[in-house]
């Protein structure tokens, strides 16, 4: 069997407040090279502490959280960013992308801090955005874009580091139907090329495409038909 992208065993988060609340309860949770799992759940029911775990910007208060084969909880600060910059690639709700830089500059910023070489970095990013359907698009500036041609811009970004896995937080939030499609269209295929998408979401739509669905309430996971 293939070491999974993500193994969460026992993982707990609380906070300390008066009273101390747990935000995360005993959460086991594998996914594996090439999955596509959804996860939903109301506000308030864990989704964002789940994500900030996931996505190495958070520790859990307990348990074990194995990313692509390494045990993440006992890692330094700097050997965690390390990780996460070179492993995850991070969708937003928001694009977060710089309106004075054209598309190719940036995703080209993606490559700015971490290990990667400056030598073919625009070439990286142009191979990028052709993976995405925005070889079209490289000299625009945001502005001139699509919400949808924005996301997918993000997503480029994302995949210039060949992350193990593509971390995506409500990335359909800010679009309409039509846009909506096209980015799930290309999660499907993303997917079908190999990569491990993990999306969390409230939206009927964007959990039906995903091959696996969990569902979280009140910080428990339980997987769904």
């Amino acid at each position: 069997m293939p070491e999974p992208v993500i193994a969460l065993s026992g993982v707990c988060r609380d906070f300390p407040t008066d009273p101390p609340v747990r935000a995360l309860a005993d959460v086991d949770l594998r996914v594996d090279p090439g999955d596509y799992l959804a996860i939903v759940g109301p506000s308030g029911s864990g989704k964002s502490t789940l994500l900030n775990v996931l996505g190495l910007l958070d520790r859990p208060t307990s348990g074990s959280y194995r990313l692509d084969g390494v045990e993440t909880t006992t890692l330094r600060d700097g050997a965690r960013t390390r990780l996460r910059g070179t492993r995850i690639g991070f969708v937003f709700q928001s694009f977060h992308l710089l309106s004075h830089r054209t598309v190719v500059e940036n995703v080209m910023l993606a490559e700015v801090y971490g290990p990667h070489p400056r030598g073919g970095r625009r070439a990286r990013a142009e191979q990028a955005l052709r993976q995405v359907g925005l070889e079209h698009r490289i000299g625009f500036v945001p502005d001139r874009l699509s919400g949808g041609e924005r996301q997918r811009v993000a997503i480029a970004r994302a995949l210039m580091a060949r992350p193990a896995l593509l971390l995506c937080d409500e990335p359909t939030g800010n679009l309409d139907s039509r846009n909506t499609g096209a980015v799930l269209d290309l999660f499907d295929g993303l997917r079908a090329d190999g990569l491990t998408i993990l999306v969390i979401t409230h939206e009927d739509e964007v959990s039906a495409r995903a091959k696996r669905r969990v569902r979280i309430t009140d910080g428990v996971l339980r997987e769904t038909p």
